[in-house]
């Protein structure tokens, strides 16, 4: 098994996101922008969700090290939920009705998920979506070009998340295996499920953004057409990370196995060394093939 990373909570982060960056942030492309804004008004409560989930089983761990990892997740998720919230704000003033984007997921969450479904389901949830989130690390910053037309700020935003994505990975899936003893079916439909409704989502809160943003129904259609290629298409955000994804469905899966990104390294010794997540954002970025 590779060698887990240290979790290091990193807190009072600034990426500047107070300052001119563009509507469209991502080289003036309306879709591109918005399906990363999208992402960002998930992550606050889904965040809130992941950490719940894994909060439910912390009282029967008895392993001190996994303790203080679910520490230190919680931790870091709660400073992503904080810093995406941050964002948000700019996408309120932009006319996104973020409150009512948060509301609805809350609702789904908590409302109806955790609700009605058992706890070792929504742990099952939660680290197939750790399962996702790390291995877009990959699909955003091992290919220089992905993010190449990305204002610096938001790049390093998303630099940051991902690598902390990668230090907390094997977190919940750890719970779910040694504490709830959540067997290979449920595991694997739990990636299933997250997969389409992740991807469903984001795309819905893509589509009303550009709505509000004033482009017509056929506008949006055409959009869409060809920003469905970059996403799923060969060469594309996904298709590049397919072999990291599907490990997750094999037998005796971990996710300290495999998929670890070298430039992880250069990302964290220029944020140790400067404390500047802008710059640690701009390596790791200049590192992709």
């Amino acid at each position: 098994m590779s060698h887990a990373h240290q979790i290091v909570p990193r807190e009072q982060l600034d990426f500047g996101l107070d300052g001119d960056i563009p509507k469209y942030w991502f080289g003036g492309d309306a879709f591109k922008s918005r399906f990363f804004d999208a992402m960002s008004t998930i992550f606050p409560e889904g965040e809130r969700y992941f950490i719940s989930c894994v909060r439910d089983y912390r009282d029967q761990v008895t392993d001190p090290k996994l303790l203080q990892d679910i520490k230190d997740f919680m931790r870091q998720e709660g400073q992503h939920g904080i810093v995406h919230t941050q964002y948000n704000d700019r996408l309120k003033a932009q006319g996104i009705d973020v409150d009512m984007l948060e509301k609805t997921l809350k609702h789904i969450l908590f409302g109806i998920i955790r609700k009605h479904l058992p706890a070792a389901v929504t742990l099952a949830d939660t680290a197939a979506s750790e399962h996702m989130t790390a291995i877009m690390a990959h699909g955003f910053f091992e290919r220089k070009e992905v993010l190449a037309k990305a204002d610096p700020r938001m790049r390093a935003m998303y630099a940051w998340h991902a690598m902390e994505e990668i230090e907390h990975k094997a977190v919940a899936f750890d719970v779910m295996q040694k504490v709830a003893k959540v067997g290979y079916l449920r595991r694997v439909m739990a990636m299933a499920i997250v997969t389409i409704a992740f991807n469903i989502h984001a795309l819905l809160i893509t589509r009303y953004m550009l709505k509000v943003d004033g482009f017509s129904r056929w506008q949006r259609v055409k959009m869409f057409a060809k920003g469905l290629g970059w996403i799923f298409g060969p060469g594309g955000l996904y298709m590049p990370i397919f072999k990291h994804y599907v490990q997750y469905y094999k037998p005796g899966f971990h996710p300290w196995q495999g998929g670890q990104m070298k430039s992880y390294d250069l990302w964290l010794d220029t944020f140790n060394r400067t404390g500047d997540p802008i710059a640690a954002g701009e390596v790791l970025h200049a590192a992709g093939a």
